[in-house]
């Protein structure tokens, strides 16, 4: 929790830093604002009994089994790039600032916020929060965060332009535009793995649930051809 912490500061900052000097540049007057946020989970999530979400560097085989056997971790093999440490990663239940991120866009604020997935925090019983040791999907938090300020767009990105089916094999296909019915199908037939693909896939289901919403997945390098419908994979209702 302390290491999401520092991580939303430092990474906040230079974003926050660059899209104002860029909004100076081009004589817009816009504030830009970072918020550290908190994401409450429940303490009871499975996820702390069973660790899906992969962090830090790839290893071959041969050293994630030894730092599993020496260290008391649970490594994992990801989608043919080799061998991750996996952590807990409880589902967000709700943004604890969320009712401030939403005033700040109301007030037209570019707003910084959910980074890495929020600081997972956990409600006591007489209504105070603390931090608890995990890694909350950044997919899934953006999701909450786009049902809070209203979007009608969620561009979630990665290292692929768009999401495949049978990633890596010889006969893998590229999804272009697809329902939330067929990526339903898709998830139930075990096309993405849980901790990396998986919950981006699952963020966008939930969120074009209602009509008249878009989620889509890309690269950065293609975010803005994504954003006007002519590349990565588009989810519609």
């Amino acid at each position: 929790d302390v290491c999401g912490a520092m991580s939303q500061g430092q990474i906040g900052y230079m974003l926050q830093q660059q899209l104002k000097n860029e909004l100076i540049r081009n004589k817009i007057s816009r504030p830009v604002v970072t918020v550290i946020t908190q994401v409450i989970v429940d303490k009871n999530d499975p996820s702390f009994k069973n660790p899906t979400k992969p962090v830090g560097s790839f290893y071959t085989k041969e050293e994630a089994l030894k730092n599993a056997a020496e260290k008391k971790e649970v490594w994992v093999e990801d989608s043919g790039r080799g061998w991750r440490k996996v952590v807990p990663s409880p589902f967000p239940l709700e943004i604890f600032e969320g009712k401030t991120i939403k005033r700040l866009v109301d007030s037209s604020c570019l707003v910084i916020a959910s980074g890495g997935g929020g600081i997972p925090v956990i409600k006591e019983p007489d209504g105070t929060i603390r931090g608890i040791e995990a890694v909350i999907d950044k997919d899934l938090a953006g999701e909450r965060l786009a049902e809070i300020v209203g979007a009608e767009v969620l561009l979630m990105l990665t290292d692929v332009p768009r999401v495949f089916l049978r990633y890596g094999k010889p006969d893998q296909e590229e999804l272009k535009t697809v329902t939330v019915k067929e990526m339903e199908k898709y998830i139930q037939q075990g096309h993405f793995a849980a901790g990396s693909m998986g919950p981006k896939v699952e963020a966008a289901v939930r969120f074009v649930q209602k009509p008249g919403r878009r989620a889509i997945i890309t690269s950065l390098d293609q975010a803005v051809s994504a954003i006007e419908g002519t590349a990565g994979t588009q989810i519609l209702s």
